[in-house]
Order: C-alpha cells, then structure tokens, then sequence
C-alpha cells in the first residue's frame, strides 16, 4: 500500500509561580497503520522527563515544569497509508452478554458523558434504525448536523448533556455527544484523540488543534467514526483514548499555571521524487 509522510508536533510555553507537576499526553501512538519514527522532546529550562504508560494504554510523560516561564515541544513523524479510515459496514453490534470484560466499562456513564439522562432521547431517535454499522453511522450523522462547530461554545467542565441543551461544541463535545448515544443504546463507544492532518481535503482556514473523534466496538475491533467531519479522512494518528476527555486531556497540571501559548502541527511532508538514472 502507498503511504504518506506526516509532521507531527506541538509547542506548550507555561508561566508558574512555582514548581508544578505536570503530565503531558501528546506522543503519537503507533499501531497496525501508522508507525512513528523520529520523536523527539525539547524542554526549556531542562528538566528530567519520565514516560509511563496509564490504565487506558496511553503513553503519558511526567515532568515538573519549573517556576517562570518555560517550554516543552514534541515533534515526531508518522508514515500513514495513503487510504482513507477503515470501515466495515457489515459489523454488527454484540450483546451486552457477551461483549469482552475490558470493552464493558465503555458502555457505562462517565464523567463528560451521561447515558443515564439522554438514553430516552436515544431510544426515540435510533431505536427503529437497523442495528450495527447502519446504526452507529446513523448515530454519527445526527450529531454532525445537531451540534453546529461554534469555537470557544463550551467550557472543560462542558457535558454532553450541556451540548445536547446547546447545539453547539467543538469537536470534544460532538464526541462526548456521541459517546452517550451509543452507550444509551448499550453499544460501547470510547473517546479517542489525537493529530489529523488536511489530507486530500480543503485545508481548514482556523489554526491547527488536537482533535478528538469516537471509536466504537462492532464485531470484534474498534473502529472510527469522527461525527465533527462526518467523513472517513487519511492521516489519523492517535494519542490516546479512553471513557472521556477527563482520560485523555493532552496536559493535566497539579497546580494553576498560566498557559501562555500552545500550538500544533500535523501537516504532510511534500517528499520530491526521486530523480530517474538513466542507464547506459
């Protein structure tokens, strides 16, 4: 398969006014798709950093960013087939009987996401639709044209139920809004985020963010399903995943410093061709 060159990256410049601890989680995972060569971490001032991996499998890296102002930047690149998601529109959903122990917990309530107040909402919109992918896409359509992408709508502290009462989110709270249709109707459904790139689609004039999307289990595998963009899109590259965003934030910090600056890079690397030798 023919695969692309993607830049992965991002810049964090925070001001304490004393030491604190922190924990980033930007790495880009690599997996069966996507493998990540070349990552590097730069913090200024210098300070020792300490890579574990959490409850959920993501690699997460720990630090105490220092009093002042200082920088932490990740870069890496990721070669990534040059093939849009995988999809599958066979799978079906599994019984709640019979779902894997570890996949169980993703179709209970959660911190952001609250099946528990939307499932009559959820059952009167998608109960008559056919169970499986037709669903689960079904599910991704309605929110994708529910929410109306409004930046700076919602707060961290913002639920799905707030996005379901609003209409408006950004790309977390089309995912928690999601996540919560489908737990309601008991088919698991995890938060993932990650790096997306403009690739073979319309650049997006606003500036370069994380972006968080939905993975649900059919059959016997996640797949993505991304109701921000409602399309099937080429160089995902993931971070992390879990219940909600609270077991995915891309910096989690043990005090209140002032984050002065973030930015993010996920952009293709145009590679020349390589020049034919002529033979004699």
């Amino acid at each position: 398969m023919d695969t692309r060159l993607i830049e992965l990256g991002c810049y964090f410049r925070h001001q304490a006014a004393w030491p604190t601890a922190a924990v980033f989680q930007v790495t880009a995972a690599g997996s069966d798709r996507v493998r990540v060569s070349d990552a590097r971490w730069s913090v200024e001032p210098n300070v020792p950093l300490h890579h574990y991996t959490d409850t959920f499998g993501n690699t997460c890296t720990r630090l105490e960013l220092p009093s002042g102002v200082s920088v932490v930047e990740y870069h890496s690149l990721a070669t990534v087939p040059d093939a849009i998601d995988e999809a599958e529109e066979s799978a079906p959903e599994i019984p709640a009987a019979t779902l894997p122990d570890d996949v169980l917990v993703y179709t209970l309530a959660s911190r952001f996401c609250q099946p528990d107040e939307l499932g009559r909402h959820a059952w009167r919109l998608f109960a008559d639709v056919p169970t499986g992918w037709s669903r689960v896409q079904a599910i991704c359509t309605w929110v994708h044209e529910y929410l109306v992408y409004t930046t700076g709508s919602t707060v961290p502290t913002s639920t799905s139920v707030d996005a379901f009462s609003s209409g408006v989110g950004v790309c977390r709270d089309f995912a928690h809004l999601m996540i919560t249709m489908c737990r309601a109707l008991n088919i698991p459904a995890r938060y993932a985020f990650g790096y997306l790139p403009d690739v073979d689609v319309a650049p997006n004039p606003t500036p370069m963010d994380f972006h968080a999307w939905v993975q649900v289990w059919l059959g016997d595998r996640w797949w993505d399903f991304d109701p921000r963009h409602n399309n099937r899109r080429k160089g995902r590259v993931q971070i992390g995943q879990g219940r909600d965003a609270a077991d995915a934030a891309m910096v989690t910090t043990y005090g209140a410093p002032w984050l002065q600056l973030m930015t993010v890079t996920a952009r293709e690397v145009v590679q020349e061709p390589t020049p034919s030798v002529p033979t004699v």
